[in-house]
């Protein structure tokens, strides 16, 4: 009986780099802003309270522009020095500190190697990406602002696997946002919630061995 051709989507931040906290924390301390301030000042951005009044939702479909963005953020937030916080080139200082983690893109490589079509899903704030790393690792590649989609959308979803060429009950879906992952396991694909490179290489191994035992 012929293998059934499986589907390997990845997250980029907090899977393929360090967890999100420690990178936006590293942000903060090098520019001198008030983290907890900070943190006051995002918490309407991410607990659903904007609903669609979103600009993180617009930036991350592409709606905004990343020079916009910026000046309206750093006008929100507090230096711990007394001055501004400077806009121009926020987004990059902010990613500065997301370093590739090797070992899951080994893992995702490893996967490919098998005969699994991988694509990256990512909600993007206009920061670049490593991509370097891209062409041996993805089949495809789905960037939130260049699609117009953002995660949970379900069409950003759908587009992925479309874009795969594969059925969302044969894909696997890797975040390390519970609410993200939900939403692929909704659409019928297995979700794996990331929280370290052994547990999800451990949990997506299971994943693509699953159709070979069952033969």
């Amino acid at each position: 009986m012929d293998r059934t051709r499986r589907g390997v989507i990845s997250d980029w931040g907090g899977v393929l780099t360090p967890p999100l906290p420690e990178g936006i924390r590293a942000w903060l301390t090098a520019d001198r802003i008030d983290i907890e301030h900070y943190h006051r000042t995002m918490t309407p951005y991410f607990d659903g309270s904007l609903a669609d009044d979103n600009p993180v939702h617009a930036l991350e479909r592409g709606e905004i522009d990343t020079a916009r963005f910026e000046r309206d953020l750093a006008a929100l937030l507090r230096s711990t020095h007394g001055g501004p916080v400077v806009a121009e080139g926020l987004i990059e200082r902010m990613f500065a500190s997301f370093a590739p983690v090797l070992a899951m893109y080994e893992a995702l490589r490893d996967a490919r190697g098998s005969g699994a079509g991988t694509a990256l899903l990512s909600n993007s704030w206009g920061n670049g990406y490593p991509r370097e790393h891209f062409a041996t690792t993805f089949d495809e590649v789905v960037i939130s602002g260049e699609v117009g989609m953002r995660k949970p959308e379900p069409r950003i979803y759908l587009h992925t696997c479309e874009r795969l060429g594969l059925r969302p009950e044969d894909c696997v879906f890797i975040d390390d946002l519970e609410h993200n992952v939900r939403t692929a396991e909704d659409l019928g694909m297995t979700g794996i919630l990331h929280t370290d490179v052994a547990t999800t290489t451990r949990e997506l191994r299971g994943f693509l061995m699953a159709d070979s035992e069952a033969a």
